[in-house]
């Protein structure tokens, strides 16, 4: 099914399975004599929307797509467990639970948590009990294509074919070599050879490639991840070419078929989303409580150099999408004009004397926290490049738009290690920080991030 359509079956299930819990457990209250609360329907809509919360911040509601079911159990009795315990500590007496044995109401509370993991846990167990039936009507199946002519290209979409229930439904395969277009197998021809990827993935809504092909040269799979660069797709590698892009990838098997999924984002769900709030109660308190300190730079940039107090430029962020940075004018006005999209170098003589106090302590970037709040960059993260610049460097440098699949930042881990851009050496140099930073992707690193970037404002050893 659509994962719009997953999502509001999931709720739906959650809404109703921890409804039908709350009022189970009052129930058992009054028979055992405990206080029951009045309005017990706005209560129970509240522990819904906590749970809600919680479910979301954990990642129940990604897309499914014949995951084991006791997976699915497991996960819930973890979140399900974790916010029990949130609950046990936030209403811990020290005196009455330290000094005597556990008194019944906490056991009431411990059957509350049984009974919504065995509520919660059902739903979703029937609910993807019929998935699984859909997905082997046909009905749900990702569209994908197999990149490979060969046997064991063949061998593969035999297990896909012969296992509905995984979701795959192959459109077709695709060849190094033109020769061997309309060539076919049990019905499912080749499609096309690497240079259509792009144009067929889109033609055909392709949400799944598996590279399946055989006694491949590094430079051949990075030729064909290059293409996928940023196509709406999930990658995945069958796992003999493991050696090939160790450490890039994340290894599942499912129903004993073993792929490997590259370049996955490795950040759990409730991190990108607790990442997200940090974002915007940050860009918050930087826009409106330091209000002040922009005012006065204004004032300084208009003083001491003719021009816009901000710069504007277009740039490059997540999935390529073009967006409009903002930044306070460190140069003198229209500084590219003769020149066009050029780096910045050290002692650049087109950065004014304001400009180089601003960049030292990197407060020429705080207007970026508006971009943040719009939601096209986010604190942490690759920065952003200008059109240009992405055009010529796509095509010289393997991989590099895989830094695309982040959303841009103010500060990385690369800005940190290193200093501005200055030839291509420095952006491949670059480019690995950003992948080792795809790879690691954590709020901790995030943390490590911004106190590396703190000390650099501080010490004012910014460029």
């Amino acid at each position: 099914m659509p994962k719009t359509i997953e999502k509001i079956f999931l709720f739906f299930s959650d809404l109703i399975t921890i409804n039908i819990t709350f009022f189970c457990w009052i129930l058992l209250r009054q028979q055992l004599g405990f206080f029951t609360p009045d309005q017990q329907i706005g209560i129970s809509l509240i522990l819904f929307f906590v749970w809600f919360l919680f479910f979301l911040f954990f990642g129940l509601y990604r897309s499914w797509y014949a995951r084991s079911r006791f997976d699915e159990f497991v996960v819930v009795l973890k979140t399900i467990s974790i916010g029990m315990g949130i609950i046990f500590v936030a209403t811990f007496d020290t005196q009455v639970d330290l000094d005597s044995a556990p008194t019944f109401s906490r056991i009431i509370i411990i059957s509350y948590w049984l009974m919504l993991v065995f509520f919660v846990s059902l739903g979703r167990i029937l609910l993807r009990t019929i998935q699984r039936k859909l997905l082997e009507i046909g009905i749900g199946r990702r569209n994908t294509l197999i990149i490979g002519w060969n046997d064991k290209a063949r061998e593969l979409f035999d297990k896909l074919d012969n296992a509905p229930a995984l979701g795959y439904q192959v459109k077709g395969f695709i060849s190094q070599s033109k020769k061997n277009l309309k060539k076919s197998y049990r019905a499912l021809s080749v499609i096309g050879s690497y240079g259509d990827i792009k144009n067929i993935t889109l033609q055909n809504k392709i949400e799944v490639i598996i590279i399946a092909v055989k006694e491949s040269t590094h430079k051949e799979v990075v030729n064909i991840i290059s293409r996928c660069d940023n196509l709406p797709v999930t990658l995945k590698i069958v796992p003999d070419l493991y050696d090939i892009v160790m450490g890039y990838g994340r290894t599942n098997q499912i129903y004993g078929i073993p792929l490997i999924e590259i370049l996955p984002q490795l950040m759990p769900d409730w991190e990108k989303q607790i990442k997200r709030l940090i974002d915007i109660f940050i860009s918050i308190f930087v826009i409106f409580i330091l209000l002040p300190i922009w005012i006065l730079v204004a004032i300084v940039i208009k003083l001491s150099s003719r021009g816009p107090i901000f710069f504007r430029q277009k740039r490059v962020g997540q999935n390529e999408k073009i967006f409009e940075i903002l930044k306070f004018r460190s140069m003198v006005d229209k500084a590219e004009k003769e020149t066009g999209a050029v780096w910045a170098e050290e002692n650049d003589p087109r950065i004014t004397r304001v400009g180089n106090i601003l960049r030292k302590t990197r407060i020429d970037e705080i207007p970026q926290f508006i971009n943040i709040l719009f939601n096209d960059m986010s604190l942490i993260g690759p920065r952003p490049e200008r059109p240009q610049i992405v055009n010529r460097l796509k095509n010289k440098i393997p991989l590099y738009n895989r830094r695309h699949r982040m959303k841009p930042g103010i500060t990385g881990w690369a800005q940190i290690k290193s200093g501005y851009d200055t030839s291509i050496e420095d952006v491949q140099k670059k480019l690995e920080y950003d992948l080792f930073y795809l790879e690691n992707m954590s709020l901790r690193m995030d943390l490590k991030i911004m106190l590396r970037t703190a000390y650099t404002m501080i010490a004012g050893k910014g460029q």
